[in-house]
């Protein structure tokens, strides 16, 4: 295996992805920066156009690219967002043209500099995969399957893939071996590695899963004429444990609404017009349902069930093949409400690039599966911590760190139906600007803490009124109070 010092000159002669998704287009664009060639393989036949396909399910609902992924798809990819924005993508104000109705009522609007690209999947997918075909370093092999991993001469290393061009799915050609100095995989939920370490001897890693029963019903409409709305984009949140209910509406390129109703344990949206219908009048406002009620659907209703948080442990196995890395939803895929995937996806492609940078492949699988692990840890724990909310929720049990993240930040989302400064560092943290950790800084803790002894207070003082009320109307006589939570 070439592994020549990082001046400049490529580290390895081939590298080779697994899975043409998104987390597999940006980390076939990392590695051309380090590699002479670079081969994405993908098991489906990439479409011309920018229509959904069978490889990506989900690529019919709504999906959101937090800025921090925008940032980072800028960075890889110069000017494939204007190439969107000319294909029709709008570009929205987080802050302020989205009707955001949160589980304490409307979140604040304001102007901000927190801009974010509204689109259908395939439309970036189309524009990401035309410009890495582009790069002279790159060459992509689509409607090929992989079937196994190649073992290396030497110890903890593959020597490639083997791999079998298809004509269609009962038409498989003869299989053949790609050689390679690296192999990433990025093939997501699906993701056959732990068969393929367990068959060259490796232990499978550690498996978590997360199941809030999730379910997602989309379409697409033709916005009405005749539409006069302050926003451009609609959310209305589900609120746990009693509302499991909630709708995302998207303006996207083609002057299109893209509409995804969302629904848990056990109420999930249906695929009927008139159930898709009632089940957006029956959403906590009418704001979703008022628009789409009369306007003209012009796809049919698209379901989607695969929707569990998984995470595969990779970075606590004991042994892994030194070239064999893996990203995006192979290791880590989330409940898809949060809209974390495309971005996390995004940071581990960076973070696969700045562990290229800093030294050659010599042991590069554990030091980058580690790093990986810190980056998913945030976007994981929020995930799962939200769906903890809801009881039904399947696998493992909130903590009382968890609980604790349950209260405080419903008083961060209270504050933020008013406070433009609260709701600015929610929106940052939300997009993955700044860490977690932010929504703890002063400005944000003291508006809690004055939020909470505000309403204890007030708490108090209704129950004294309630003491004295009962007192009074009972002859002083002993009665039950009616119980107050604060």
């Amino acid at each position: 295996m070439n592994t020549r010092a990082n001046d400049g000159r490529a580290q390895g002669r081939h590298a080779v992805v697994l899975g043409g998704s998104l987390a597999g287009l940006l980390a076939a664009r990392v590695l051309t920066d380090h590699f002479e060639e670079v081969t994405l393989i993908e098991r489906d036949a990439y479409p011309d156009t920018s229509e959904a396909r069978k490889g990506i399910p989900q690529a019919n609902h709504v999906h959101g690219l937090l800025a921090r992924g925008r940032e980072i798809l800028e960075e890889l990819f110069p000017g494939v967002q204007e190439e969107m924005i000319a294909a029709g993508a709008p570009v929205v104000d987080i802050a302020n043209e989205i009707a955001w109705f949160t589980p304490a009522g409307w979140g604040v609007r304001f102007p901000s500099d927190i801009m974010v690209l509204s689109f259908t999947r395939p439309l970036l997918d189309l524009h990401v995969r035309r410009r890495l075909a582009e790069h002279p370093r790159v060459k992509i092999l689509d409607n090929t399957d992989v079937l196994r991993l190649l073992p290396g001469a030497e110890s903890n290393q593959l020597a490639g893939v083997l791999i079998c061009p298809r004509a269609s799915e009962n038409d498989r050609r003869v299989a053949k071996e790609l050689r390679a100095d690296l192999v990433v995989d990025t093939t997501g939920r699906a993701s056959r590695a732990p068969h393929w370490l367990k068959d060259l001897g490796y232990e499978p890693p550690e498996e978590i899963v997360i199941d809030a029963r999730l379910g997602y019903a989309s379409r697409l409409y033709s916005i009405p004429e005749n539409f006069d709305g302050d926003w451009q984009c609609a959310y209305v949140q589900a609120a746990p444990p009693d509302q499991k209910r909630g709708g995302i509406l998207f303006k996207v390129e083609g002057n299109r609404w893209l509409v995804t109703l969302i629904g848990r344990a056990g109420e999930i949206p249906p695929s009927d017009e008139p159930g898709f219908l009632e089940f957006a009048r029956s959403l906590r406002v009418s704001t979703i349902y008022d628009a789409i009620r009369s306007a003209e659907p012009i796809t049919p209703i698209k379901t989607h069930r695969a929707t569990q948080n998984r995470l595969r442990r990779y970075e606590r196995a004991k042994q892994l093949p030194e070239n064999f890395l893996l990203l995006g939803d192979s290791v880590c895929a989330f409940n898809p409400v949060y809209g974390q995937g495309m971005t996390t996806a995004a940071l581990g492609a960076m973070t696969l690039q700045q562990c290229l940078r800093e030294q050659d492949l010599s042991g590069l699988s554990r030091r980058f599966q580690k790093r990986l692990a810190k980056v998913i840890a945030a976007p994981w724990m929020l995930a799962i911590g939200e769906d903890y909310r809801y009881p039904e929720t399947e696998g493992g049990s909130p903590s009382l760190m968890t609980r604790f993240m349950h209260r405080y930040m419903d008083r961060v989302v209270q504050l933020a139906t008013n406070s433009v400064a609260v709701r600015t560092v929610l929106l940052r943290a939300f997009n993955m600007l700044v860490p977690p950790t932010a929504l703890f800084q002063p400005r944000v803790l003291f508006r809690v803490l004055l939020q909470f002894f505000n309403s204890k207070r007030s708490c108090n003082e209704d129950s004294n009124r309630n003491d004295i009320r009962s007192g009074s109307l009972a002859g002083n006589q002993p009665a039950q109070k009616e119980r107050l939570v604060c």
